[in-house]
């Protein structure tokens, strides 16, 4: 599998150490306007390459180098800083999405290659890019609330004293400050959450559940205020879904792809199953009025934020 990842910044660098790490390339293509900033981190990873699997990596700034791949991931683009939301970085994104996409899809395979979209707004970077490249909904994957669901699962499950394996809980809507808590379909161990939580004897109060929620909204902030962006948990991200496309796994993923036509086209975050086709099914949770609310409310900020960039 040949896989070529647009941007190499603190996020694309990161993202290529996580993708890298899954043994699965057999080439990397590092693509960055900065050729110097490229090469060196060809270089570096294909020096750690000698301590786990042999990749093939290396580094272009010309887009006739990413022919041939698979997947391109799309990582370039301004990344948030301390006192910005992800919607701060609409205008400046907006341009840089609309530069690449045209120039990835003349050097790749309208019939086979899959995008992968971790630019933010991550949401509005999906319906663009879906709409430039003209693919098929399911093969233009935005990484989407992954990463808020694994900081919702390990936040859960820390205060409940079970692994983060053993809780099944969503976040829905926008990968942004509007997304949601799908408590009502929430599971550990095959239980619902409150049967759970009655049977172990634990404690989930409405606040408890606030706070939970506050901490899974603010996490970005958090980290980014204490150093400057976050890219482990979005690089591991990127590479768990590398491997759920790559193995056709069809495992459940919550990612953001678009649904719709025209006015009613939306991107946003549902639990969905990925396999090599890219996504092939969605589901819908069943969520209680306030839940479902919220999520309309989110797409509504979505919707409104793509009407924003006039494409």
């Amino acid at each position: 599998m040949k896989i070529a990842i647009i941007g190499i910044g603190a996020v694309g660098a990161a993202v290529a150490t996580a993708v890298a790490g899954t043994g699965l390339a057999r080439e990397m293509v590092l693509f960055d306007r900065d050729g110097l900033r490229a090469r060196a981190a060809a270089e570096d990873l294909g020096h750690a390459s000698a301590f786990s699997y042999d990749v093939k990596i290396t580094a272009v700034n010309n887009y006739r180098g990413i022919r041939g791949s698979d997947i391109v991931i799309i990582a370039a683009g301004a990344n948030q800083k301390p006192g910005e939301t992800r919607t701060d970085l609409l205008e400046k994104n907006v341009a840089v999405v609309s530069d690449i996409i045209p120039r990835v899809m003349a050097n790749t395979d309208t019939k086979r290659v899959k995008i992968i979209v971790v630019t933010n707004p991550l949401d509005v970077m999906v319906m663009l890019t879906q709409k430039l490249s003209k693919l098929p909904a399911g093969r233009v994957i935005g990484t989407g609330t992954m990463l808020d669901t694994a900081r919702l699962r390990t936040i859960l499950g820390r205060a409940l004293g079970v692994s983060t394996r053993a809780v099944h809980a969503y976040v829905l809507g926008e990968h942004g400050d509007s997304s949601v808590v799908a408590w009502n379909a929430a599971s550990v161990g095959g239980l619902p959450l409150d049967d759970f939580c009655r049977q172990t004897k634990n404690s989930l109060t409405a606040a408890s559940r606030q706070t939970i929620e506050y901490r899974v909204h603010n996490a970005a902030y958090e980290i980014i205020r204490g150093r400057g962006a976050t890219w482990d948990g979005i690089g591991a991200a990127v590479a768990d879904l590398v491997r759920c496309i790559a193995n056709d796994e069809r495992r459940i993923l919550t990612v953001s792809m678009v649904e719709g036509t025209g006015r009613a086209a939306l991107a946003m975050s549902l639990p969905r199953i990925v396999g090599d086709a890219g996504v092939v099914a969605s589901l819908r949770p069943r969520l209680s009025v306030s839940e479902s609310a919220g999520l309309r409310k989110s797409g509504k900020i979505i919707r409104a934020n793509f009407d924003a960039i006039g494409k």
